[in-house]
């Protein structure tokens, strides 16, 4: 990464510029170019404090890096922190902007699949037998007819709660009360629903 400075880097030591470049190296990695990339240092004194404002070009947006500090090498570094912040915040607005999101729900259909060719025909006869299978039509629905004329013994509310608990859904009784006919359903949320007759 090229890194040119302006305000004078003179004040630091030779390990100290080394560190700095090394950091450097890193933002350069995260910017993730084919091309080198080039960072402006910017070095501002305000009487007791340093400003180290770093500018960088990241896919044609300009990232600015500011921080302040009584040392020189401590407000490049944070400077370099917050770019570094900066750009892995623009990566996965970038990213998470350009991946195709999952549909869920009725509009999610999933793709076919293409057949594919048979070596012989044997092993043509059983694919169109397979695929025959798969779309043949679900049978209809069976009517289990109740007898009626069974003679049954005439219930109450209560007793027919009761046979309903044992698992059934439903419970066909003759109320012991009124001698009519009536149904006793069980719903969903574990309730009974009572229809007379």
């Amino acid at each position: 990464m090229k890194v040119t400075y302006t305000g004078g880097i003179g004040a630091l030591t030779a390990p100290l510029k080394k560190k700095l470049e090394d950091r450097f190296v890193k933002l350069g990695k995260l910017l993730d170019g084919k091309g080198e990339k080039s960072a402006h240092v910017v070095l501002k004194a305000e009487r007791h404090l340093i400003q180290a404002e770093i500018k960088v070009n990241f896919y044609g947006h300009a990232l600015v890096g500011l921080a302040k500090n009584e040392d020189m090498f401590t407000a490049v570094s944070g400077a370099i922190e917050k770019l570094e912040k900066q750009v892995m915040k623009n990566k996965t607005k970038w990213r998470d902007t350009k991946r195709t999101p999952v549909t869920k729900g009725a509009a999610a259909i999933p793709a076919e699949k293409p057949a594919p060719a048979p070596a012989s025909k044997a092993q043509a006869k059983k694919a169109a037998v397979a695929a025959a299978k798969e779309t043949k039509v679900k049978p209809k629905p069976k009517v289990f007819k109740l007898n009626h004329r069974e003679d049954r013994k005439p219930m109450t509310l209560e007793e027919a709660i009761m046979n309903a608990s044992d698992g059934q859904d439903y419970v066909v009784y003759q109320d012991a009360q009124t001698d009519r006919t009536s149904v006793l359903v069980r719903r969903p949320d574990g309730h009974f629903d009572l229809i007379e007759s």
